[in-house]
């Protein structure tokens, strides 16, 4: 069994506190993710998960071992984890089949057995017919396969990644977020995941945990964690927004800078701001819930990116990709919203970020 369970785990160098009071379950079997900014703490808990770095409070548990405590420390070579990092870390005057056959010598395990265990190992990463050529001689992304080989080779309880594709470009990324995610199916086991890339953890998490400056935002799958973000940050984060100040009275949301008017029944009164996705926003032939002049728009092949001012403040629409052959700038559009957020204003500085 490989749940995870990290309680009340604080971290701290010197003064400076990278982690407060992180709490979390991991279910076993699940893929998760720690998402946030650079410097939020997220791979200091990873490294903690790996054992090399001990919080300053708190308790971590992998199965039912605990690994980390005030009186308990066990040491990376006893958790029974593989890790992947950023750089890859492949030997470069090994073979592929020696890198991922290292760990496995180092158990002192015989040579048939290992070369079982590679074989099984490198034919589900797709790399049976590279076994003997050395990483100069492979793709970024083979050699990030030689990576998780190697960290999978010995079926360890957990795996550990460290932003492994930041390295890749954009197409090679896409495809590796998939092959990772199946490959993670296909063998069951617990995998936690750092990233500051909004579109992996999408695409690849059972479960996301938001944090930032050291703190945990919101846990939740990725469907709740965009549909319904608990605070501006995390909505502001991940994916695109508008963020627009409003006050909200009588049932209905009045936009600041415009005075247009959409129907609101929720319970926040006063000063909020609304949030709304760009592909919420459509074009429509009728009356609408906002009025706006098209300023801008971009094809992008999928979709048409614009930009409109609904009245001195500008929101951005993702629409159809065959409206940018219809959509003329300094028109004026009728817009629908088909859904938004409402939270209360906080006073930070959110809603200058609509064009994020």
């Amino acid at each position: 069994m490989s749940r995870i369970l990290i309680k009340d785990v604080t971290k701290a160098f010197g003064d400076v506190v990278v982690l407060s009071h992180f709490d979390a379950e991991f279910v076993d079997g699940s893929f998760i993710t720690l998402l946030g900014p650079s410097g939020c703490g997220k791979t200091t808990m990873l490294r903690m998960l790996a054992g090399f770095e001990k919080p300053t409070m708190g308790e971590i548990y992998i199965g039912d071992q605990e690994v980390s405590s005030e009186k308990n420390f066990v040491p990376p070579e006893r958790r029974d984890i593989g890790m992947v990092f950023q750089s890859y870390a492949v030997w470069p005057h090994m073979t592929v089949f020696e890198n991922v056959a290292y760990p496995l010598k180092m158990k002192k395990m015989g040579k048939q057995e290992i070369k079982k265990l590679v074989d099984e190992i490198l034919e589900i990463v797709h790399l049976s017919q590279y076994t003997q050529r050395v990483p100069s001689q492979l793709s970024g992304g083979q050699q990030q396969r030689v990576a998780l080989a190697r960290a999978l080779v010995a079926k360890p309880k957990l795996l550990l990644l460290d932003e492994p594709l930041s390295n890749l470009d954009a197409k090679l990324r896409d495809s590796m977020r998939f092959e990772i995610k199946e490959i993670q199916k296909q063998l069951g086991i617990t995998v936690v995941y750092v990233t500051h890339d909004q579109l992996e953890a999408m695409t690849m998490s059972d479960q996301v945990i938001v944090i930032n400056k050291g703190c945990i935002q919101q846990v939740g799958t990725p469907t709740d964690i965009y549909r319904h973000p608990e605070n501006q940050f995390v909505a502001d984060f991940v994916g695109k927004i508008n963020f627009l100040p409003a006050e909200s009275k009588n049932q209905k949301l009045t936009f600041k800078h415009s005075n247009q008017q959409i129907p609101y029944g929720g319970d926040l009164i006063g000063d909020v701001v609304v949030g709304i996705r760009p592909e919420n926003i459509r074009f429509v032939s009728m009356k609408g819930d906002l009025t706006g002049t098209l300023v801008s728009k971009f094809y992008l092949g999928d979709v048409n990116d614009c930009r409109i001012d609904i009245g001195g403040e500008l929101i951005r629409v993702i629409a159809e990709p065959k409206s940018f052959d219809t959509c003329k700038e300094g028109e004026t559009f009728n817009l629908r919203i088909d859904e938004f957020m409402v939270f209360k204003d906080s006073g930070d500085d959110f809603h200058t970020k609509i064009l994020t």
